[in-house]
């Protein structure tokens, strides 16, 4: 796949060898790529990404660069983390341009935050390039405004997955904000039922994105007491995306995206 889109020398920034972009990719769509992480594509001598960035995005590669798979995938066999962070450090005292490249944003559930520690201990100069985050990509392209001046002030994203299992979804609850819960796939029935004990109205509508703004993405909406039924009977599948709130009342005359391989429920 080529793609002559020409950028600006006044929007480059120099890829120094023996450095590491940590990138998002956004969640899917390869025009929600940013300029600066296309530049990155180009320049890079060796990409290390994850399993979510879409293959569209890797053909924008220069063609010499290595493509080095590190998935991570929830509930399935995939890289450590720590080997992860070491491998990047390998590669750039090697003298080479490594592109770390992750779906959505790097700091927004991504690690990349645990991995520009590592590269900073390394002494390894590096460089943060944000990315569309899922939670807030997938959602407009499901019709979804994540904040909206009749419906919400505030909006709350968190990971529907932790190593010890500390979040306070009776808390949360008690925000009245909207949730965006990223990672939510296997723990939506014991969050949907903390959610409702600390006074979600089990009425409150919930929306599923799955495959958000690829032409796979299906929504399903539900509520917060039929949400973890009502996925289970979908057949989705990861990665998905759910939000919990009044915004999801809006989605109706908003829904403009229509991806053409889009099954029931979309």
């Amino acid at each position: 796949m080529t793609v002559d889109v020409p950028i600006p020398e006044s929007y480059l920034v120099p890829f120094e060898p023996g450095s590491v972009w940590l990138a998002g990719a956004g969640p899917g769509d390869p025009g929600l790529l940013t300029l600066l992480a296309l530049h990155g594509l180009r320049q890079a001598d060796v990409i290390v990404h994850d399993a979510l960035v879409d293959e569209r995005i890797l053909g924008l590669a220069q063609a010499k660069a290595a493509l080095v798979h590190a998935g991570k995938r929830g509930g399935r066999p995939s890289a450590a983390q720590e080997d992860i962070s070491r491998r990047l450090v390998e590669l750039a005292r090697q003298g080479l341009r490594v592109l770390r490249l992750k779906g959505g944003d790097p700091c927004v559930f991504g690690r990349g935050g645990e991995e520009a520690e590592a590269l900073a201990a390394a002494g390894i100069p590096f460089r943060i390039v944000p990315g569309i985050t899922a939670g807030i990509g997938g959602l407009a392209y499901a019709g979804i405004p994540a904040t909206h001046r009749s419906a919400n002030q505030a909006v709350v994203l968190a990971t529907g997955y932790s190593r010890d299992n500390a979040t306070d979804w009776r808390a949360m609850a008690a925000t009245n904000a909207p949730l965006v819960l990223y990672m939510a796939w296997r723990t939506l029935p014991d969050i949907a039922a903390a959610l409702i004990e600390g006074g979600r109205p089990p009425d409150t509508p919930v929306a599923i994105v799955a495959d958000a703004t690829t032409p796979h993405q299906r929504v399903l909406e539900t509520t917060l007491a039929a949400a973890a039924a009502d996925l289970a009977a979908s057949g989705m599948e990861p990665p998905t995306i759910v939000v919990v709130g009044d915004v999801v009342r809006l989605r109706g005359p908003l829904a403009w995206f229509a991806p053409p391989e889009a099954g029931s429920g979309g």
